[in-house]
This record gives C-alpha cells, sequence and structure tokens, in this order.
C-alpha cells in the first residue's frame, strides 16, 4: 500500500475518533464505513468476532449487548 494511502487512511480513523471523559473510542457505523462494509449484517459478524477476541483474552471493559 502507498504510504499517501496509509496517510489518508489513518487520518480519516483518526478524525471519526469521539471522546467523552478522557476515553476515545469509535461508533460502529462509522467504522463500517471507514471499513468498506456495505452491509450492516456483514460488519455485525466483525463485530461479534472482536467481542469474543475480548472474552478470550479476559478484557472487562467491553459492553454486552
Amino acid at each position: 500500500m502507498q504510504k499517501d494511502v496509509m496517510i489518508q487512511m489513518n487520518k480519516n480513523f483518526e478524525g471519526a475518533a469521539c471522546q467523552e471523559g478522557g476515553v476515545e473510542y469509535w461508533l460502529a457505523r462509522d467504522l463500517q464505513t471507514l471499513l468498506d462494509y456495505t452491509e450492516w449484517r456483514n460488519f455485525l459478524l466483525v463485530i461479534d468476532k472482536a467481542k469474543m477476541a475480548c472474552q478470550n483474552a479476559s478484557h472487562r471493559n467491553f459492553s454486552k449487548q
């Protein structure tokens, strides 16, 4: 991947970040667009895999929905 493309992708990602109480986070719908998922149902599978990875790593700060 070209360096200028990577720089732009990083700017887009960081530009989509939200911050509250000193905690940085991203909204799933924003990430869906940034990662080029056109359908929510496909991106939901990615979210479920990420939740499972957090559980397997004993991460205590993820939300259960």
